[in-house]
This record gives C-alpha cells, sequence and structure tokens, in this order.
C-alpha cells in the first residue's frame, strides 16, 4: 500500500507541471514582432490588433490579417504605428 501511494504522488508532482502549462490560455495573436527601422519589439496583443484594424481602413486597405502583410506593409504600419500611440 505505501509503494502505490509513493507512487501515485510521485506522478502527481511530475505530471502537475505538464498540466498547469497545457492549460494556460494562449491566442494565436500572442506574437512579438520586430520593428527594423525602430529598433524595438512589439507584442502582439488586442490593442495592437485594434490599431491594425484603424490603419487599413485609414489607408483604404482590404481587411486581413498581419502575419499575412509583406515586409514593405508591415514596416509601413509600424512607422504609421510610432506616430499614432494609443
Amino acid at each position: 500500500m505505501r509503494k502505490y501511494i509513493t507512487s501515485l504522488c510521485l506522478s502527481a508532482a511530475l505530471l502537475a507541471p505538464v498540466a498547469i502549462v497545457a492549460a494556460a490560455p494562449t491566442s494565436p495573436q500572442d506574437h512579438r514582432y520586430y520593428d527594423k527601422e525602430h529598433k524595438d519589439y512589439h507584442n502582439w496583443d488586442d490593442k495592437e490588433q485594434s490599431a491594425w484594424g484603424r490603419f487599413l481602413a485609414e489607408k483604404h486597405r482590404k481587411d486581413h490579417e498581419f502575419e499575412r502583410a509583406n515586409e514593405k506593409e508591415q514596416q509601413e504600419y509600424w512607422a504609421w504605428r510610432h506616430s499614432h500611440p494609443d
């Protein structure tokens, strides 16, 4: 009985971190982007997603994901973003 309880406790201790990591909420937008021109990083979150939508609307561009934009458009966005803070 003692061996059974010991192995059960050991198993629980080893599996707990795996369960916590697996349960952590992740979003497909959890990315970090580097702005070459301004030499800084930007975390992509809900505020950044909203700003991306404003950028596209202001530039009269079709709605699409930032990840699918070419490098030129991404750099144009970061330049716009630095002049349009929250």
